[in-house]
């Protein structure tokens, strides 16, 4: 199962076990079965700490049980936690085993502290990027409360389940059997869900927080670049993001990072936090912002967030990045997790066996469809244009696939279903107006991004297209607030590119504070802005 790198490295890691666990295996006479002996089997000998035996406790089959020995500490997976959920697997075993977590203790109390039974059960996909953090955070949370169970269960080897459940996107969560959330959770998100006053608690600590020099808002590639390029200089800078890592979390293969041959996104993401945490830089995620207030009398410029709270800055930089983009038609929202999907890479294997269309003839939806012809059983391209627009070295695979049809000058105008789920699409035949249906399980929309700018309007000066017009040194046209990324007008919406651009609005924002004149707030000196 494991090659000898991962087993030398694997090996390593179980050296920080503390306490002895166990892997009670619940088996069949299947080759996935046998596929998951032989990986506990293997994990078991590489430490005298583990021990494993074939119990058969569990209804679903293949699973195991991380168990604490002479405990009822335990997390459970329901499948072969390979892929993406091999790092799952790993801190499993870690934390079950003793090893202390790195999150803030403050959290980490905050989760001993959760009352009553808690049964969670999240669907994951081995491909799925998201799904490995709420995996990881769930597991956390049944190691430190005994009020709390988690069992991981891997969609595509259990599909009669996600039938049943009608669970059509990864990953999703149950708590004592009903939906809890779909998509990606931080830890800290699924903690203030369930503890009520956590969110009033973490407003009222930052609206206390002393004013910034920079003001990052957005935590993405533009966000993290300056974020660096600023407290590097010396001065107090904030982070405040809703996901640490914004758009490049949905990204799988990244080819074209210069440095780097090849990277994924949640790596990406993980090593910009990283590197950010690092310089001293206060980073605040899990807040979205809201509204953009110009600086005052007092030369302070404030960020009022979603919760409530209020963050000042002498400056800020917005890097909000971009989402994708929607069709707009009926039915769209009504069936969205329920069949119409966003990322091929997360939910692609939910839908094996079945029929689906991807929308958008551009590089992601080209590579999209590729990428799910070799799962589902037939692909349906839709562009709206007369062409596709995809790379011609990606048109030319997508042409070699027998299990694709591509239909161009075709404009998707309603999502159907039964009420449950995806059932079909309606589209017209744009040269001749001919109306047609299309009959399928699943919908993946890939035309394009929208800056998240909205909360902007009638603040900071937008473009057309939503996109914050800035200037050469990233300057908006608020005083005092710069901005870079996919947000704003730069032409070209690439990581590398959103990195350089995020250095320079972080520079712009420094030029700005070392040339205000001095004014006194709240006693002491300060710079204007």
């Amino acid at each position: 199962m494991l090659d000898a790198t991962l087993k030398t490295q694997l090996s390593a890691y179980l050296e920080k076990l503390q306490l002895p666990i166990e892997l009670r295996a619940s088996l069949d006479d299947g080759d996935a079965s046998r596929e998951l002996q032989a990986l506990l089997v293997e994990i078991a000998s590489l430490s005298d700490k583990i021990t494993f035996a074939r119990t058969d406790d569990d209804a679903r089959r293949p699973s195991f049980e991380i168990l604490r020995s002479g405990t009822d500490t335990s997390v459970r997976f329901a499948g072969i936690p390979m892929g993406h959920e091999f790092t799952s697997l790993v801190l499993a075993l870690l934390q079950v085993g003793g090893h202390p977590s790195r999150e803030s203790q403050e959290l980490l109390a905050q989760i001993a502290a959760l009352e009553g039974e808690h049964r969670f059960e999240c669907y994951f996909s081995q491909s799925c990027q998201n799904c490995p953090d709420v995996v990881q955070a769930l597991n956390l949370m049944a190691v430190l409360n005994p009020g709390i169970t988690h069992v991981a269960i891997d969609g595509a080897l259990f599909q009669a389940e996600v039938e049943a459940r009608q669970v059509m996107a990864v990953p999703t969560v149950y708590l004592n059997g009903e939906v809890f959330g779909a998509g990606r959770m931080s830890l800290a998100e699924i903690v203030g869900k369930l503890d009520t006053g956590a969110a009033a608690r973490e407003a009222r600590a930052l609206d206390e927080k002393a004013p910034f020099d920079v003001l990052v808002v957005g935590g993405g590639p533009a966000g993290a670049a300056a974020a660096i390029y600023a407290a590097r200089k010396g001065i107090r800078t904030g982070v405040a993001a809703e996901r640490f890592g914004g758009q490049v979390l949905d990204t799988m293969g990244i080819e074209n990072l210069i440095s780097v041959a090849e990277t994924e996104g949640p790596k990406l993401a993980a090593a910009l936090e990283q590197n950010v945490r690092a310089n001293d830089v206060d980073v605040m995620n899990g807040q979205r912002a809201a509204k953009l207030l110009p600086a005052g009398d007092d030369g302070l410029i404030r960020v009022e967030l979603a919760s409530g709270a209020v963050l000042k800055s002498r400056t800020v930089v917005l890097g909000t990045g971009a989402r994708w983009r929607q069709m707009g038609v009926p039915g769209e929202e009504q069936y969205r997790n329920k069949g119409v999907a966003y990322c091929p890479h997360c939910d692609g294997p939910l839908f094996k066996g079945k029929r689906v269309a991807v929308i958008g003839g551009g590089n992601s939806g080209v590579e999209a469809a590729i990428d799910l012809a070799g799962i589902v059983a037939h692909v349906t391209l839709v562009e709206f244009d007369s062409r596709l627009r995809a790379d011609e070295v990606l048109q030319r695979k997508l042409r070699s696939l027998a299990n694709v049809t591509v239909l161009v000058n075709a404009q998707t105008t309603e999502v159907l279903g039964d009420g449950g789920k995806v059932s079909g699409l309606a589209w017209r035949d744009r040269l001749l107006g001919s109306e047609h249906r299309l009959e399928l399980e699943g919908i993946f929309v890939q035309i394009g991004l929208l800056p998240n700018t909205e909360w902007l309007m009638g603040t900071v000066e937008l473009s057309a297209r939503g996109e914050i017009v800035i200037d050469e040194r990233g300057q908006t046209s608020v005083p005092g607030v710069f901005a870079a990324g996919d947000a704003t007008t730069v032409p070209y919406k690439q990581i590398v590119v959103a990195m350089g651009a995020g250095s320079t609005a972080a520079l712009g924002a420094f030029d700005h504070l070392i040339r205000a004149p001095l004014r006194s707030v709240g006693g002491t000196l300060s710079a204007a802005a």
